[in-house]
Order: C-alpha cells, then structure tokens, then sequence
C-alpha cells in the first residue's frame, strides 16, 4: 500500500435483529412501598417512583392512570428529563406521558450549563438553576410563571433574573417578559424582554444591552444597539452612542462568509462632532470616520488573496475618539493587499500598497506612497551545486507603478520602478571555520528622479535614472569557545559558557546618485560603502535536572566604515539614513562622515522561569554618551505580575548645530527625537481566578513630567459572574481626559457595560 494511502473503509457490520429484552418507548415501570390498583389506576404509596426510556418521576406518592397516560405526583416530587438533562423538585406535578406536557407547582430545578469558552467570557461548571411559583412543559418546551433564573450557586446567587413569565426550549433559547436583572438584590436594569439563545452557536438578531459611561471630555454617554443575523453566512452590527458634550458616535460592522476560503470584515466609525468647548466659549471641531475592511480568500491553482484597507479622515480625529492610547500615538496608516502564491523555493506576489504617514495634525500634513500595483517574484536560497565547492542562488526583484505625495513635492500618478537582485553564494569550511562569501547585483530603474532648482533650491523632478550596484560580502564565523564547569546551587547543576565570535566585510559600489533617487522604500537606502563589522556573543546556559536553558546571553557589535560619506550619499548636518545604519539599529546616528558606528549591546537575562530581562543600548564614542537605551523586565510570581520598562533617546544635536535649546523643536537641530519614558504593569490575579483581582498600568514622560496614560482595573468573580471597574487617563498633547469603564460579566453568556474585551488589562 502507498505511504501516504488511506485505507480502504471496513465493510458495515451485519445487520442485527433488535433485542427483545431492551424497552420500547411504551415502557412504563412503576415501583413503591405500597400499590393498590382500581382497574387501570395505580396508586403508588411511599417512594413511590415511575420511570420511562425518557423521564423519571419520583414523589411520596403518585396516582397513574395507565389509561389515560396521566400521573400526578405529590410530596418531595423529583422530575428527570433524560433526553434534556433538566432536573426538576416541586411539591406537585401534573404530567401527561404520552403528550410529553404537564404542569409544576411551586418548582425549582437546573438544566446542564452550555460552556461558552471564549475571550472576554468568563465560564463555570454550574448548571442553569431556576425557581417558579408554578411551571408548565408543553413538548420541549417550559413556561414558568413568577420566578427566576440564575447559574450561581443557591440559596443565596449573585444575581438573578425575575419576571412574571419565562418561556425556555432548552437547546434552543430562552425569552424573558418583564424581567428585571438584580445583582443580590439590587436591580440593575429592565427589560419587557430579554431573548437569549441556547443554541449551540446561536445567532440570532436582536437589540443590544445598552450601555452608559461618563468621560471628562465627552460627558455622559449612552449607548444602544443591534444585531442583525441576516443568514448563515452574512451578520451586521449598528451601534450608536451619544456624547452629551461632543454629539453622536456611530460604529457599524458588517461580516460575511460568502464561501469556504472566503471572509470578510468591514468597520466603519464616524462622529458627528459639535466641537471642544474652548476656554473662550469657541468650539474645535474634531469629528471625522474611519473605515476599515479586512478579506481573505483561497483562490484558484493555489493562489490566496488579502485585503487590508484602512482609511482614516484626519489624524486629529484619531487622537480625540481613540480608545487605545498607542493608536492615538500610531501616526500611520496603512493599507495593502495582494494575490500570492508560493511552491519550492519561489514565491509571486502581486501587491496594490498605500502608506501615509501624519508629520502633524495639520491639514494634509502628510507623506503619501502608493504601490498600485508592484508584482514581486523572488527566490530563497536555493542549492544549485553540490560537487566541490557548494553554490547558492537566490534572486529579489519587482516591477511596478508608484507615487509619493507630500507637501510640496509629488511624483508621476504612476511611476514606474524595476528591481532585479540575484544572489549567489558559497561557503568554504576548515576545522570549524565557516568563511560564507556572497555576490550580489542591484539592477534598478526609476522613471523619475529628483533635482534642485538652480535658482530656489527647491526639488523638482527629472527624467528617469538607472542605478547599476554591486555588492561582495563575506562572514567569517570561526568555531565557538566553550567551558562546563558547576553552578551555584541557586542557579543549577551545571552551566556551560559559550562565546561566539563573528566578523563580516561588505563592499558596495556603483550608487552614484543617492540624493538624486526618490525614497520609496527600503530599496532606496542601498549605498556605497566599505565596511566592515564584528560581534561577540556570550551566552551561559544551565542544567537543571533533565532541562537546559539559556539563563543569560551578551551581545555587542560594532562596525568600521572605510568609506566615511558612503559614497557621497551622507549629507553633513543632518539626519541620514541608509541601509548600513537602519541594519544595525533602530536609531539614527548618521549626522557626519565617521569612521566608527556606535557600539550596540543586548543584554538578555533569565535566571529562572519567572524572571526575565532584556537592555537595549548603544553607545556611541564620537559623542561619548550612551545615544539610547531600553530596558525591560518582568517578573511572574504565583498571582503576581510586574511588568516595568524604561526607554530614553537621549537629546544629540546634529553636527554643525548652533541653536541654544536643540531638543525645543522636534523637527530640527537633533538626529533622532528624544525620548525619555516610563511604562508600568501591575496584575494580581487572573481572568478564570475566582475572587479579587487588580492591575495598575502606566505611561509616564519625563520630559513633559506627565502621566501620559493611566489604566487601573479592579474585578470581583464570584462562581458565577465578575463585576469590573476601571479608571483611564489621558494626558497626550491636548488630549486630557479622564474615562470610567464598568462592566458586569456572566458566566457562560457575556459581558454587560462599557468596559470591551480589548480595553481590559485581563
């Protein structure tokens, strides 16, 4: 049989006669101390119990007329409902065999809970309890009349939900009429009715549970919603919320599923804006919408499509009705989508982008850059040769119609640009020393390039450009130092220290118009240059037991440039980036020709499971100060969680600068815009833990001396349900507000109030 073969499906087992001895659905048993029968009526006196293949009934004593498929039961009566799983106590019920309907008199009793696991759900094992002064089942179908419903555990739950009818299919849904929702004994709200599905992935439209707030910049808010289940494969979703200070908000989502493979998600979010009451009476208008569409699809011979399209009307509208605070500090907007398809080592993609990046809330303050569209066809390293000295081949390239837009200055609507970038490489091995030299080609076509104006000095645009690199790289990786020796108790059984050694060399040539190569991307920011680097990593790992892990690692490189200008590329007294500096850190230092680039460090520490520690640093000789640094740690104890991290871009003027405060302005006199910032994360607890729970989370700039973004959280979950409460702050730029959250939680149903399952801390 073929290895990847199914086997062929076993012949049906024979057909069997069904067994005389097991009952049929007309199987009634009737059992008690005592029985005494008048014709087809028996009536069963202590203990008295009457079972059928679907039902139990079980009483002090119980009259059955076998005739009329009738019982009545009375004392301690004990109901079970095998097919359903309801248990039902009562003092009397009145039941129909037959027709499957009866009548409870002063009833209690609970239905197998429906676990609903779920983000922002919280769940238990209780079954569904509830209590009436008199219930009625037609079929599978229960109405109970002057009770209540609960999942926590009684004599005394949580919270309750009363009303003068309730009409449940079990498995299938449940309505409530004139109910009244109670926490112990306060009413929380009502409603003439209340529909919840018991289905196993219910949807069904229907009004949304209202909710209500108070912001210190918006005032009151109130908000209502629905639902609309249009078919299995579509829903939509309305929200409004009215602000008492600022106007209406509207939120609509709209999903489908149209086929297998294929779905879809759009959002869109405006607001009617009256305008921020300014000190002197006037209003700021800050309205705007948002829209946001996300799509996949499966397509056909293997190719698979997305979309991600996000539009935003102005990025002061961002900032003033964003919920998150790194949203409202994000200055981007991003859309792409593409068909790709991948096989072997070779992978197509066609891709329509579009990027804008916010400089300020300035009215079309923005860089704009486009793709529509880029087709990419590239191909990992692939082994092309195995005899004698090993080969390599790996190829990058694309061609397409792109634009930039900013003030000021824009391109062609459509500009085209190709790329071709093959790769090849060897590797030559000698007792453990790896030497992995590299050739590459850079082949590029733009149909535009930018000038200055003779007279102004401002860019125009030129005729089309070509640029013709090439780039010889080589890694010496030589053999790793090691050492076993005992650790500290503390720590573990043994540790082994391991120091890796790595050196390169990188020459690239034929840039010759850098300033003149529009910036598209990170092909732009290929230069010439000769350089070359090395690196040291140490690493300690530890045996404890049967585990080894990595308790500590260092790692610090430093590059050497030959070529201090890059080819002319670096312009003195400003900020520069090319492809060499953005390789080797995230922050920019390239404001003058140099020789040496600043040395970055990583510091990785975890001595145990629970703790760990990361420093981010580069320190640079020229300037002889630490340039950046970020730190980060946390630490997780039984319930305890403690998060804390520290970034701070230190104030660098660039060369040449002469400005007495260089750091006042954030758009001139620095290299990289200074930063000096404290987060904090404080949780105790958990989500699914029952009892209290807290969490403080933090953003303060030591620059500005302000709580930026303040979050604290506190829950109670009870067996049943969890009440929460949170505080947020925001004190960014003009943005000072202060937000309450509240939310009410019940398990196995939902959540209730203002506070959503992406603005919680747990």
């Amino acid at each position: 049989m073929p290895v990847f073969a199914q086997p062929a499906a076993p012949p049906p087992p024979p057909a069997r006669a069904p067994n005389p001895d097991l009952p049929g659905r007309e199987y009634i048993s009737v059992q008690a101390i005592t029985q005494e029968a008048e014709g087809q009526v028996y009536r069963l006196r202590g203990a008295a119990k009457l079972e059928t293949t679907e039902v139990l009934l079980k009483a002090d004593e119980i009259d059955f007329d076998e005739a009329a498929q009738y019982a009545e039961a009375r004392g301690n009566v004990h109901f079970i409902n095998f097919a359903g799983g309801e248990e039902l106590f009562a003092d009397k019920v009145e039941y129909y065999i037959g027709e499957e309907r009866g009548k409870y008199y002063n009833v209690r009793g609970s239905s197998p809970a429906k676990i609903e696991a779920r983000p922002g759900v919280l769940t238990t094992t209780n079954p569904f309890s509830f209590q009436a002064r008199w219930a009625e089942r037609i079929k599978n179908r229960y109405i109970l009349h002057d009770g209540f419903i609960t999942n926590c555990k009684l004599p005394r739950p949580w919270w309750t939900l009363r009303g003068p009818k309730f009409d449940i299919i079990p498995g299938d849904r449940a309505i409530a009429y004139q109910s009244v929702f109670r926490v112990r004994f306060l009413p929380i709200f009502y409603t003439p009715v209340f529909y919840k599905s018991l289905e196993r992935l219910p949807r069904q439209s229907g009004f949304l549970t209202p909710n209500i707030g108070n912001s210190s910049r918006r005032g009151k808010m109130l908000g209502i919603g629905y639902y609309w289940a249009i078919n299995r494969s579509y829903d939509a979703m309305y929200r409004g919320q009215y602000f008492t200070q600022r106007g209406f908000a509207h939120n609509v989502d709209f999903r489908g599923k149209p086929r297998e493979g294929t779905d879809f998600n759009f959002v869109l979010y405006g607001v009617n804006d009256r305008g921020l009451k300014l000190p002197d009476g006037e209003r700021r208008k800050e309205g705007g919408y948002l829209m946001e569409f996300e799509g996949r699809s499966e397509l056909p011979y293997g190719f698979h499509g997305r979309v991600d399209f996000n539009y935003l009307s102005s990025f002061v509208f961002r900032q003033a009705f964003t919920e998150s605070f790194y949203e409202a500090i994000f200055s981007e907007v991003h859309s792409i989508g593409y068909v790709t398809k991948h096989w072997s080592s070779f992978g197509l993609n066609i891709v329509a982008d579009n990027n804008e990046v916010f400089q300020s809330t300035r009215p079309d303050d923005k860089i704009v850059i486009r793709k529509l569209p880029e087709i990419q066809f590239n191909s990992r390293e692939r082994q092309v040769w195995t005899r004698g000295l090993p080969l390599w081949v790996s190829l990058e390239s694309s061609a397409g119609l792109i634009r930039r837009k900013q003030p000021l200055f824009e391109t062609a609507r459509f500009l085209e640009r190709m790329n071709l970038a093959p790769r090849v490489t060897t590797a030559l091995r000698w007792k453990g020393i790896n030497l992995i030299p590299s050739f590459g080609l850079h082949e590029t076509h733009y149909g535009e390039q930018k000038l200055e104006h003779p007279q102004n000095g401002q860019l125009i645009l030129g005729r089309n450009i070509n640029r013709h690199a090439r780039d010889v790289t080589v890694d010496l990786v030589p053999p790793p130092l090691e050492r076993v020796f005992n650790a500290p108790r503390w720590l573990g059984e043994r540790m082994k220290h391991v120091i890796e050694p790595r050196a390169g060399f990188r020459h690239v040539d034929g840039v010759a118009d850098f300033g003149r190569i529009i910036l598209f991307d990170e092909t732009e920011l290929l230069s010439n240059t000769t350089e070359a680097d090395i690196s040291l990593t140490n690493r300690l790992f530890v045996k404890r037991g049967v585990h080894v892990y990595e308790a500590a690692s260092w790692q610090v490189w430093q590059r050497r440039y030959f070529d201090t200008d890059f080819g002319g590329a670096l312009v003195t007294g400003r900020r520069n980036v090319v492809s060499s500096s953005a390789q080797l850190t995230g922050y920019g230092f390239l404001d003058r020709p140099r020789r040496y680039s600043p040395i970055v460090s990583v510091l990785r520490l975890n001595p145990a499971s629970y703790l760990g520690a990361e420093w981010r640093a580069d320190y640079d000789p020229l300037h002889g100060k630490f340039t950046n640094s970020g730190l980060v740690a946390d630490v997780r104890f039984k319930q305890y969680f403690i998060s804390a991290g520290h970034t701070r871009v230190s104030c660098t003027p660039v060369a040449g600068y002469s400005g007495e405060f260089p750091c006042e302005d954030f758009r001139v006199g620095r290299i990289s815009p200074p930063s000096n910032q404290l987060r904090g994360l404080m949780i105790y607890g958990n989500e699914a833990r029952r009892g209290w729970m807290a969490a403080f989370s933090t953003i303060y700039d030591f620059r500005t001396s302000s709580m930026q973004w303040t979050t604290t959280q506190v829950t109670y979950n009870t067996d049943c349900c969890g009440i929460s409460f949170q505080f947020r702050r925001f004190g960014l730029g003009t943005r000072s507000e202060n937000q309450f959250r509240v939310a009410f939680v019940v398990a196995n149903i939902g959540s209730f109030g203002t506070l959503k399952r992406q603005e919680r801390l747990f």
